[in-house]
């Protein structure tokens, strides 16, 4: 197992302004990118949308944001962390502002599709900061407190966002989203720097194809694309838009109380993280236990949501986001496996493409749902029953599936690499004995 890296600067101040500002670039990102998971509601009374279209929204921010990974990342190698963040908050911003204004579906379509464009290569670049401006032993951690910060995005999406959507309207709510993200670029351009050391790839150094070959050809790389795809689906699945409609239609529950749900699995995600981190900072080679385990407990959430045909009480609600918030900071062992086994010169392209393993299954996630709620529903529904989400759920499994197939196959075959390299991964029973 590799660990290519430049040389970590002396600069401790430096590193904590950088970091502060990426992070906060980030931070502003969650909150753009989960926004309409709690207007889902109001997107289908101001649009008339169905389900199939109201999945069309989440699902178009997605595919532009899982298809421009690649490309965002081979930015980040050539030009680097600050005009990706900066370029990308302003984008996001100026899809906001078109949000806010737009009263037909074209126009709200272009805002999601600059949205999902801007947000592509943000959280990639705040992690190559990390890995530039801290010590090795710190970037598990703060990897995971990045993403942890930018969970709390979506905690001010649960609750300020959605208090000013309610209360002053659509405009002025999607209006401001559209200020905080000209703030953010702001700061970007004004805080994030890079090393003088850091790598970058050299104009017209390789094609774009052999450059994305190069980065995701470790078997390392591909198994944390698909610990990232096995993972956080769940979740985005119910904060970026199924969540609220869930809770208040099919749950009985009120829009407060899926707000609340919805912070509840936000925080979870932000208090598994900094435990995720320090497991796999301190034990390298078993990261993959984490992956498993999440994806076991996620199930087991799931099967024990949906098998009873009456509505959940309020304390196993809880229990459920709980479980699968956790899913959010475990896909981020995805990005560790993508430090750990690519040149330093190209992680950029491999964070991408192992970033759009989690947005991959999320969007085929969202769509499958909201296909499957139309097809069980009334035609002209808006609303729909408790069996057709559980039918609708349930058909999610198959994505568990791939998922935990894939990362089976792939830890087998980065394990017979490292076997090559000289590093052997012990079994549990001589890890249980050395134990003792």
């Amino acid at each position: 197992m590799s660990d290519q890296r430049q040389p970590v600067p002396s600069s401790s101040h430096r590193a904590v302004v950088v970091y502060v500002a990426a992070v906060a670039a980030y931070f502003v990102a969650v909150l753009h990118r989960t926004a309409l998971g709690v207007a889902g509601v109001d997107a289908i009374e101001r649009f008339g949308l169905s389900a199939t279209a109201l999945s069309m929204f989440s699902v178009v921010q997605l595919v532009v944001y899982a298809a421009l990974q690649l490309p965002a990342g081979r930015l980040l190698d050539r030009f680097g962390s600050r005009a990706v963040i900066a370029g990308g908050s302003a984008v996001m911003a100026t899809g906001q502002l078109v949000l806010a204004f737009a009263d037909s579906v074209p126009a709200a379509l272009l805002a999601r599709v600059l949205i999902g464009a801007g947000d592509a290569g943000i959280f990639i670049s705040a992690v190559r900061l990390v890995g530039l401006w801290f010590p090795p032993r710190r970037i598990p951690v703060l990897v995971q407190l990045t993403g942890l910060i930018g969970q709390s995005g979506q905690l001010a999406s649960a609750i300020p966002l959605a208090w000013l959507l309610h209360s002053h309207g659509w405009t002025p709510a999607f209006g401001t989203l559209a200020v905080v993200g000209a703030l953010a670029t702001c700061g970007a351009f004004l805080g994030v720097r890079e090393p003088a050391a850091a790598g970058r790839t050299a104009p017209g150094e390789s094609s774009f194809l052999r450059a994305v070959r190069t980065a995701a050809g470790p078997p390392g790389t591909r198994l944390g694309w698909w610990s990232h795809f096995a993972t956080p689906f769940s979740a985005n699945v119910v904060s970026l838009l199924w969540g609220v409609p869930f809770f208040v239609t099919a749950q009985g529950r009120t829009r407060a109380e899926a707000g609340t749900l919805l912070t509840v699995l936000t925080v979870s995600a932000m208090a598994a993280g900094p435990l995720v981190g320090r497991f796999t900072g301190r034990h390298p080679l078993r990261r993959s236990w984490v992956v498993l385990g999440s994806c076991t407990l996620t199930l087991v959430a799931w099967v024990a949501l949906l098998v009873p045909t009456t509505p959940r009480p309020m304390w196993q609600l809880v229990v459920f986001c709980a479980v699968i918030g956790a899913g959010g900071p475990v896909s981020l062992v995805g990005m560790d496996y993508a430090r750990t086994f690519t040149p330093a010169d190209r992680i950029g392209t491999a964070s991408g493409f192992v970033n759009t393993g989690g947005f991959t299954s999320t969007v085929v996630a969202v769509l499958v749902v909201g296909v499957v709620l139309q097809a069980l529903s009334p035609a002209g529904a808006t609303t729909y029953s408790l069996d057709a989400y559980r039918a609708a759920f349930a058909s999610l499994l198959g994505l568990w599936v791939l998922g935990v197939g894939g990362v089976l196959t792939t830890r087998r075959r980065t394990r017979a690499v490292m076997a090559d390299e000289g590093v052997v991964v012990p079994s549990l029973r001589d890890v249980l004995r050395r134990g003792r």
